[in-house]
């Protein structure tokens, strides 16, 4: 057992920063998804990307049996829709504009990345679940990411 602090672990590693994305799926019930700032390229052979997930979050739990998840890389513009998808117990996509992607994944108007993919394994370390995404869906538009830093977004100066 670690005699480190939470709160001072979280303030030490919230000096690295990062982008920010929404993982959804389409579910029976409906477009479902979260957002989730461990997020990052895995291997290029194959193509596989890895996300971490709340093991307790409602979404992760309506997401992880769909079988293809999208990916949706924020732009730096889009704060407010990544507090919202990070919110429990609201409609996340009350108003959001998106289409699907060719497995059905919601892909979120505005982002500036989507990618989709088939949900390959995931494994459980402490309070996350770590999954691992086969890619065969990616598209990139113009823009700059929302990043993570800190305990608050900021964008690229």
């Amino acid at each position: 057992m670690s005699s480190l602090e939470i709160a001072h672990f979280k303030e030490v590693v919230g000096h690295f920063a990062t982008g920010v994305v929404v993982v959804t799926a389409q579910t029976p019930d409906g477009p479902a998804g979260f957002t989730s700032q461990t997020f990052g390229s895995l291997s290029l052979e194959p193509i596989l990307v890895s996300f971490a997930a709340s093991n307790v979050g409602q979404s992760w739990a309506r997401v992880r049996p769909t079988g293809y998840v999208g990916i949706n890389v924020l732009s730096d513009g889009q704060e407010t829709l990544a507090r919202v998808f990070a919110t429990s117990g609201v409609d996340k996509f009350e108003g959001v504009g998106w289409s699907g992607a060719p497995h059905g994944s919601p892909l979120l108007e505005g982002a500036l990345a989507h990618l989709e993919g088939l949900l390959l394994s995931v494994t459980t370390h402490g309070d996350h679940d770590i999954a691992v995404v086969a890619v065969d869906f990616a598209s990139a538009h113009p823009g700059r990411p929302l990043l993570y830093y800190r305990g608050g977004f900021g964008c690229l100066a």
